[in-house]
C-alpha cells in the first residue's frame, strides 16, 4: 500500500526541455500540481518540477553528476536515468519535466544496471588512483563507484596520463585526465559567473573541456574565482596547494612564521571535520594554529576595520572633490576593491572603469603589508625572516598575493595564501581535531577585531561596514538611532544585486581622524547616498552594463562588489559541496559573531587607531598609508605576464 504524500517544491531553474513544455502549456497549468508515483509513493508536485525534484522532496535519491543546485539543467552525464511508464527509453530525472500523471521507477534492475554502465565507461578513462588524488574520499565519481559496487576495470583503465597537468595559474590547477566531462566547470563560468574561459569542443565522445585556443589557464581571462573547482565533482580542477612551503616554514627555526585568518574561513572550517554548515570554530581554530607551529595567530578582520577607513576616507574625498570642488574628473560611482576576482573581472572586461576602483588594498594585503613594516619594527624582528601567510575562503588571493605591485613593505607583503580546505587537510595531518580543542583568542598588537569586520565575510559585508562608519563619522550621531541595532538589513541576503538610498539627516563636527582633509560636513546636510551591491560576476556584468548605458547604477556614490556568489563565504577555497542553503548557514555564522562583539565598527576599533597614532601618523589616506595600503589598477593583461 502505497504513501500518500503532498508536497510544494521549490522551482529551481528549469532545463531547455522542460522550458519548452511549460510554454507550450496553457498558463491555467502554470502553479499547478500534478499526481506522480514514484517507487510506490504516491506525491502531488508542482507542474514543471524535473523528476529529480520531485524524487528529492519525498525523500527518495536518486545519484547525479552533472547536476547541481548553482546550475541550470544540462542532462548530461545520464547517471540519474529512471524508468517511466509508458516511456521505451530511459529518462534522465534532472531534465525530464513532471507535466502530467505519471509512473517512475527510480532503482529498477534495468536502472541500476544501466548506471553502473555508465560509471564503468567513465571508470575507463579515469587516468590514477584515487589515494593520490586531491579529491580522495570527497570525489563524487568515487563515492558512486563505491555505491555500485564496482570493484574492477570492467572496459580497462588509463595506464598512462593523456594530458599534461596545467599548473600555470597562480590559482587554479587543471587536470583533464580526471575530468568526466559533465560540464558543471563550463556552466559555472559561463552561466553563473559570465567569464567564459572554459568550453567544450567537438562532439560525441571526442567531447573535450578546453580554454580559448587550448591555452593554458595562466594565459587567458581566468578571473582566479575557483567556483569552478567548488562544482567539479572530481578532481579535474583544484586550487595550487602551497601547503608544504608553509610546513617548511614552520620547521625552519629561522623563520617567524605569523598567519591571518579570514572571518568566511572561520565560518566553514567545521564543515572540514564533520561538523554541520553553520557551527563556527573561530576560537578552536587558533589553539589548532598555535598547536601547528603558527608563531602568531591574527585576525584579519583587524585590516577589515582599517580597510573601511581608508576605503571610506577615500570615498568622502572624492564625493567632496565632486560635489564642492566641482572636479569633474572625479570617477564615480567608487568600487570595491578587496575581491581579487573581481578587480581582475573588471581589468580584463571593464578596463575602462578601473579609475572607480578604490586604491585601497584588500584586508589581506594591508595585513601583509603591516606585518612586514609595523609589526616587524615594534617587535623588533627583521621582515626578510618573517613568513607572513593568509587563510583565506578565496583561490584568487593567491593570484592576489603574488601580483607584482604587492610589494611595498619591500618584500613579497603575504608570501603565502591557504584555503579553508588547505588548512583543513594540515590540521589533519598533525593531528588537530579543531571541534574539541580549547578555545584561545588571536595575538596582540593587532588584537580582535570588530563585528563590522567579521561581516566582510557575507555578501554585503563591506558595505554594511562602510555605511556604519560613514554614517556616524558624518552624522556625529550612532547608526543605532537610524538602523535598529546598527544592523542595516537592506544590504544584506543573497538577492543577486541589491540596491539602497540613506538619507543624511544632520551632520555633526568632522572627527580628528578625518579634519586635515575636510573642514566641514555642510554639503552632506540632507544628502542622499546611494549604493549597491552585487555578489558573483554575473550579477557585476549586470550592474556594469546598467552603468556603461547611463541606468540607475550609475547614479550610485558606492558600490560593493564581489566575485563569489554569496561574497566570501561562498569563495572557490571554501569546502566542498556548496549551496544556498550552505552559504546562508555560513552567513548565520557570520552575521551572529558580529552581534556578539562589544565593539561592532570599523573607527572604533582600539587596535586601528592605536595603528594611526604609532605608525601611520599622517591619517587616513595620508602618505604613509597610500605608500603601503593603496595600490592602483591600471591595464588589463598586465598582471599576466
Amino acid at each position: 500500500m502505497s504513501d500518500s504524500v503532498t508536497t510544494r517544491l521549490h522551482r529551481a531553474p528549469l532545463s531547455q526541455q522542460t522550458r519548452r513544455v511549460v510554454t507550450n502549456t496553457s498558463p491555467d497549468a502554470i502553479g499547478a500540481t500534478v499526481t506522480v508515483n514514484i517507487d510506490g509513493i504516491e506525491a502531488k508536485v508542482a507542474f514543471g518540477s524535473t523528476i529529480l525534484q520531485a524524487a528529492e522532496a519525498i525523500g527518495i535519491h536518486i545519484p547525479t553528476l552533472c547536476n547541481h543546485p548553482d546550475l541550470d539543467t544540462a542532462g548530461i552525464c545520464r547517471i540519474c536515468v529512471v524508468e517511466v511508464a509508458g516511456q521505451r527509453l530511459l529518462q534522465p530525472a534532472c531534465a525530464f519535466p513532471v507535466t502530467n500523471q505519471m509512473t517512475i521507477d527510480t532503482h529498477s534492475r534495468r536502472v541500476r544496471l544501466a548506471r553502473r554502465h555508465v560509471l564503468e565507461l567513465l571508470l575507463s578513462e579515469h587516468y590514477g588512483e584515487c589515494y593520490s588524488c586531491q579529491r580522495n574520499g570527497n570525489c563524487e565519481l568515487q563515492a558512486l563507484a563505491e555505491e555500485y559496487g564496482i570493484t574492477d576495470f570492467r572496459f580497462g583503465h588509463p595506464e598512462a596520463p593523456v594530458a599534461e597537468l596545467d599548473a600555470s595559474s597562480y590559482s587554479v590547477v587543471r587536470d583533464m585526465n580526471k575530468c568526466i566531462r559533465c560540464r558543471r566547470c563550463v556552466r559555472t563560468c559561463i552561466d553563473l559567473q559570465e567569464v567564459g574561459v572554459l568550453e567544450a569542443v567537438n562532439r560525441s565522445d571526442q567531447v573535450e573541456i578546453t580554454t580559448f585556443g587550448d591555452r593554458p589557464l595562466g594565459e587567458v581571462v581566468c578571473i582566479n574565482c575557483g567556483q569552478c573547482i567548488n562544482r567539479c565533482p572530481t578532481g579535474a580542477l583544484y586550487a595550487k596547494d602551497e601547503t608544504d612551503a608553509v610546513w617548511a616554514a614552520i620547521d625552519d627555526p629561522t623563520k617567524h612564521v605569523v598567519i591571518q585568518t579570514a572571518p568566511a574561513p572561520r565560518s566553514a572550517m567545521g564543515e572540514c571535520f564533520g561538523l554541520e554548515p553553520g557551527t563556527g570554530v573561530t576560537f578552536e581554530m587558533n589553539t589548532a594554529l598555535r598547536r601547528a607551529g603558527f608563531d602568531r595567530v591574527f585576525d584579519t578582520n583587524f585590516t577589515a576595520d582599517l580597510t573601511i577607513i581608508e576605503e571610506g576616507t577615500e570615498l568622502l574625498l572624492r564625493l567632496y572633490k565632486a560635489l564642492v570642488e566641482k572636479d569633474t574628473t572625479v570617477a564615480l560611482p567608487q568600487f570595491t576593491s578587496c575581491s581579487p576576482g573581481w578587480v581582475k573581472f573588471l581589468e580584463h572586461f571593464y578596463p575602462e572603469y578601473l579609475p572607480n576602483a578604490s586604491s585601497a588594498k584588500s584586508p589581506q594585503q594591508m595585513f601583509g603589508a603591516l606585518i612586514k613594516t609595523y609589526y616587524a619594527e615594534k617587535l623588533g624582528f627583521d621582515p626578510a625572516n618573517i613568513v607572513s601567510v593568509a587563510l583565506m575562503p578565496c583561490s584568487a588571493k593567491k593570484f592576489e598575493c603574488n601580483r607584482p605591485e604587492m610589494r611595498d613593505s619591500g618584500y613579497k607583503d603575504v608570501d603565502y595564501g591557504l584555503t579553508t580546505r588547505e588548512l583543513a587537510k594540515m590540521f589533519k595531518e598533525a593531528g588537530l581535531e579543531v571541534p574539541n580543542l580549547p578555545k584561545s583568542d588571536f595575538d596582540d598588537p593587532f588584537g580582535t577585531a570588530t563585528g563590522s569586520g567579521v561581516i566582510f565575510g557575507a555578501t554585503g559585508g563591506v558595505m554594511e561596514a562602510a555605511l556604519r562608519t560613514v554614517i556616524e563619522m558624518v552624522t556625529g550621531e550612532k547608526v543605532e538611532s537610524i538602523y535598529d541595532h546598527g544592523d542595516i538589513i537592506p544590504v544584506r541576503g543573497f538577492e543577486g544585486v541589491k540596491y539602497a538610498e540613506i538619507t543624511i539627516p544632520k551632520v555633526g563636527p568632522v572627527p580628528d581622524i578625518v579634519a586635515h582633509l575636510v573642514p566641514n560636513w555642510d554639503w552632506l546636510n540632507g544628502a542622499t547616498v546611494k549604493v549597491a551591491v552585487a555578489h558573483g560576476t554575473a550579477n557585476a556584468k549586470k550592474v556594469m552594463d546598467d552603468i556603461k548605458a547611463g541606468g540607475k547604477f550609475s547614479q550610485c556614490h558606492f558600490i560593493e562588489f564581489m566575485a563569489c556568489p554569496g561574497g566570501c563565504l561562498g569563495g572557490g577555497g571554501q569546502p566542498i559541496p556548496t549551496s544556498d542553503a550552505i552559504r546562508a548557514a555560513r552567513a548565520r555564522v557570520i552575521y551572529s559573531e558580529d552581534s556578539s562583539y562589544a565593539v561592532r565598527k570599523s573607527h572604533e576599533n582600539e587596535a586601528v587607531l592605536r595603528t594611526y597614532a604609532e605608525f601611520l601618523t599622517d591619517g587616513p589616506c595620508g602618505h604613509k598609508s597610500h605608500e603601503l595600503l593603496h595600490t592602483t589598477y591600471t591595464a588589463r593583461g598586465k598582471f599576466m605576464e
